[in-house]
């Protein structure tokens, strides 16, 4: 039985969720917990940008 990384619970099957550049296998719910924890991540810097006015590439 695979193991996930995360919660380090027996689970059938894995997903493989790429994470801030890193390529994660972990169990259903502890990928919808990453992925949601990147898209907040990603808005929160987003915003952050905004406020300060920040025009370059990111």
């Amino acid at each position: 039985m695979p193991v996930c990384k995360e919660c380090d619970d027996e689970v059938d099957t894995l997903v493989r969720v790429k994470v801030a550049g890193k390529v994660l296998k972990l169990c259903e719910d502890c990928a919808d917990r990453a992925r949601e924890e990147a898209e907040i991540a990603g808005e929160a810097e987003s915003a952050m940008q905004g406020m300060m006015g920040y025009k370059g590439r990111r």
